[in-house]
């Protein structure tokens, strides 16, 4: 039966500072890029990163543009990084370029609006590291299918880059296809599964983002402004991998604060995100029942306590072999129409907040050893407004938990000690397979007024 109990949410004290990108580690990735680079047939591959899609490049070496775009070419026997007025100097955060294993080169082209524009063109730039007539992989943050585009369509000519950036490629190139799968593919994307040393960055992550989250939700006071509750999170420095929302009443759930008010009997979601996290929750603005209004009776019963049921067995699902298929059919069975889900429930995660997802319907790709998962199950109805456990998680084999024992031990103890939480206190079904990131897997607070009552199963 389920119910609410008034109990502490967990403490397992402050990760260590995450460990440094390594040049060893950059290195094993430019070596893995070339590999599949040559597997698809590539003489180049070119990899485009901005503000809000940087997460190839970075992942690739280190770099990521501050407030410009990026262009990173790589062939067989190099790798050229082509940046802005004021990311070039920026571009030695990457162990790569530190070591000259990429060159890089300067496009002012590539500089915010009215900066100086004296330096080489990008497609001169291009011409200088793509052969003539090559066959060239872009990497932008998507791909597409056929059922996207014009009948008759070729998806693999389909590119996601700017035109700027497109079209001296195919200029230059005898051939430019996407290759964004290349690297975020849910089955075979080279950053589709993570290592013990990212296992420990994406915890300090979502730890930074659930602790900031902790601090808004045990904050909130009726009369308060939204502005005010965000501000009581005291969000650290890690970057952030999505806006930080805020919402009450009818304003959109993808709003940040906008001046409203706490006050009892609204429904509210907020998340948090950096690089590898996001934690998310939703409610009511109340201390309890009473304090909701006639058209949301029957919440818990009806609403949250199937969610946290159906959540307890999406954990127990995520286990290597499981075919995301299966998980996707399971929670249309246990959150049918009335619970309005409608995007995909759960999804691999990285420094996008959003990489993509192995849970599609009838998927038959199998959840795997290391990938980085994100719980995000969104229900949505007109009466009960929403509830949410949206947290981080990996999925590890014996031999990666063994791995992170010998080489992050706590790292390995305080996921070990989350799992504990969500089986023994909260009731969840959690397999050795799954290791929670964050202090708030498994806390399902409705009455954000009130947080300590928490659903227990």
């Amino acid at each position: 039966m389920s119910r609410l109990q008034r109990l502490d949410w967990p403490d397992n004290g402050t990760p260590d500072l995450p460990p440094t990108f390594t040049l060893a580690e950059a290195e094993g990735r430019l070596a893995a890029v070339r590999g599949a680079m040559a597997g698809a047939g590539y003489q180049a591959l070119v990899v485009y990163g901005d503000r809000e899609h940087a997460a190839n490049l970075h992942w690739l070496t280190g770099f990521d543009p501050r407030f410009e775009e990026a262009v990173l070419v790589v062939t067989e026997g190099d790798a050229l990084l082509i940046a802005g007025n004021e990311c070039l100097a920026y571009t030695v955060v990457s162990p790569l370029v530190m070591a000259g294993r990429v060159r890089t080169g300067l496009c002012a082209s590539l500089s915010l609006p009215s900066q100086p524009r004296g330096s080489r063109r990008l497609w001169e730039w291009l011409d200088e590291a793509i052969p003539a007539g090559a066959r060239v992989g872009a990497v932008g943050w998507k791909w597409y299918g056929a059922e996207e585009l014009p009948l008759g369509a070729d998806p693999a000519l389909a590119l996601d880059i700017p035109a700027f950036l497109a079209d001296p490629l195919r200029e230059r190139a005898g051939r430019v296809e996407n290759a964004t799968a290349l690297f975020m593919h849910p089955g075979h994307g080279l950053r589709a599964r993570v290592d013990v040393d990212d296992i420990a960055r994406l915890e300090f992550s979502n730890h930074m983002a659930a602790s900031a989250l902790k601090r808004m939700v045990f904050a909130l006071q009726e009369g308060m402004t939204d502005f005010a509750a965000v501000e009581a999170a005291r969000i650290g420095g890690l970057p952030l991998g999505c806006h930080v929302t805020f919402a009450m009443g009818d304003t959109p759930g993808l709003s940040g604060p906008v001046g409203d008010r706490v006050c009892r009997g609204v429904p509210a979601s907020f998340n948090i995100a950096h690089w590898g996290s996001n934690i998310c929750r939703a409610g009511w603005m109340a201390r309890g029942e009473g304090d909701l209004p006639a058209s949301a009776a029957g919440y818990l019963e009806e609403f949250v306590f199937p969610y946290a049921r159906a959540m307890s067995s999406w954990c127990a699902m995520m286990r290597p072999g499981v075919t995301g298929g299966a998980v996707w059919a399971m929670i249309d069975d246990r959150l049918p129409d009335r619970f309005g889900i409608t995007l995909n429930p759960g999804h691999l995660i990285g420094l996008d907040e959003w990489m993509s997802s192995p849970i599609m319907p009838g998927s038959e790709i199998p959840l795997a050893s290391g990938m980085a998962m994100q719980m995000d199950v969104i229900p949505a109805h007109p009466g009960w407004g929403s509830t949410r456990m949206e947290d981080g998680y990996v999925i590890a084999d014996a031999a990666l938990r063994e791995a992170l024992a010998r080489t992050h031990p706590n790292v390995a103890r305080r996921c070990a000690a989350r799992a504990e939480f969500m089986a023994r206190v909260i009731g969840m079904e959690v397999p050795e397979s799954l290791l929670p990131l964050a202090e708030t897997c498994g806390i399902i607070a409705p009455w954000l007024l009130d947080p300590a009552q928490v659903v227990v199963l």
